[in-house]
């Protein structure tokens, strides 16, 4: 005969049950720290997707035209509208594959930080379309997920511009820090984001902005208006999503944590870039004290864009410490600066020459396509797909000596 289950035993399972620590679903913050759903202490290292859902000129080979909307100008000025739009269509389609996501979960990375502009989720004119982002961001997600890679939402370009130069493709100012308008368009945004992904638990967090108030506008008052920001949007995520890490960039090229005063949220971390600077222990001091005093995680969100032994030592160092890691870019053209390489299409250069000489007229866009040889419509035409078909994941090839540096597998 079975025994009824007495008070005191159901009480006792209560108890037992409720001192039962209940199983995360989602990365964590506790401390310092960034924890699995499991409790395991993350030590997170991956690469940012750089140019993929924010294109930019430097990577394109290109210096005057240095925007999305400038190189998308260019190419509209030889080729047309349709043929521009087929264009981009191709690009967001193969330039990152699955195929990318896969080699760099074998190759040992374990965090993607993926950049983007903003208007690929309005109805801003982006790359020819409108409101077609949220179709590329889900993809990457879904990789991530087949490959257990997490994945950091980075908004590279904000309504009204967060840095004001060619990084957030905006108008030449920081409009986001003044233009109240421009600042509710962020805030909603976020929440859409987060409300689409508050139970992807692949999704590490969000980058609420990238790189904000630069040098050139600090004798503007605008450091102030930062961290309210991040308030304003951090308020509107947790209204949909409480479980996601947010992720604060500093002031000054996301170098400058002064603009910061107590941790106002339990899951926050805090990110800082670094490029070109000597690979010693002062260079990244500040970010280690601020870490120890407010007891937050910290995460080098970019850096890279140098030879292999300085991203090495870089590395070493960041790991000596303890700090989360994400180098820019994975992929380039034709340049050694990264772990993924890929070939420079014949014909390139003529593109380039036009698009970065001086085309403020009408009159000087019809004398450079009479003076310069090769950029014909089908031919450019030509050399645009030639780019397409040679940034596809099995027309690339590792930079051994980059994957070396970051201690990635080839």
């Amino acid at each position: 005969m079975i025994k009824p289950i007495t008070g005191l035993y159901l009480l006792l399972l209560l108890v037992l049950t409720a001192s039962q620590p209940a199983k995360k679903k989602y990365a964590y913050v506790d401390g310092q720290n960034i924890h699995a759903p499991s409790g395991e202490v993350l030590q997170l290292k991956g690469v940012n997707l750089g140019n993929w859902l924010l294109p930019e000129g430097y990577m394109f080979k290109m210096s005057d035209c240095s925007s999305p909307r400038k190189i998308d100008q260019a190419i509209r000025e030889l080729i047309g509208n349709s043929a521009t739009t087929a264009f981009w269509d191709a690009f967001l389609d193969n330039y990152i594959t699955e195929a990318d996501i896969k080699w760099l979960s074998e190759a040992g990375v374990n965090l993607i930080r993926l950049p983007f502009d903003y208007r690929l989720l309005t109805h801003d004119d982006f790359l020819g379309r409108d409101i077609h982002g949220y179709e590329y961001l889900d993809r990457a997600i879904a990789w991530c997920e087949k490959y257990d890679i997490y994945v950091l939402l980075d908004m590279h370009g904000a309504p009204g511009g967060q840095t004001g130069d060619n990084i957030d493709n905006s108008d030449g100012y920081p409009w986001l820090m003044v233009d109240e308008g421009m600042k509710q368009l962020t805030c909603d945004i976020w929440q859409d984001i987060a409300r689409r992904y508050a139970k992807r638990p692949i999704v590490l967090g969000y980058n609420l902005l990238n790189e904000p108030i630069p040098h050139y506008f600090e004798k503007d008052p605008l450091k102030p208006q930062l961290e309210p920001l991040y308030k304003r949007i951090t308020q509107a995520i947790r209204e949909v999503d409480q479980n996601h890490i947010i992720f604060l960039g500093g002031a000054v090229w996301e170098t400058d944590f002064s603009v910061f005063s107590e941790p106002f949220d339990p899951q926050l971390a805090y990110t800082f870039h670094k490029y070109w600077m000597p690979t010693v222990q002062a260079e990244i001091q500040q970010y280690v004290d601020f870490r120890a005093k407010h007891r937050v995680p910290i995460l080098m969100g970019e850096s890279g864009e140098n030879e292999d032994e300085w991203v090495k030592n870089f590395r070493d160092l960041l790991d000596k410490n303890g700090i989360h890691w994400t180098f820019w870019p994975y992929k380039k053209m034709d340049n050694t600066r990264g772990p993924m390489n890929f070939p420079k299409p014949d014909g390139y250069d003529q593109l380039v020459q036009y698009a970065d000489s001086d085309r403020s007229s009408f009159a000087q866009i019809r004398a450079l396509k009479d003076s310069i040889p090769g950029i014909k419509p089908e031919e450019i035409t030509a050399i645009l797909n030639q780019f397409v078909v040679n940034s596809r994941f099995e027309n690339c090839y590792p930079n051994k000596g980059y994957c070396d540096a970051l201690g990635l597998k080839y």
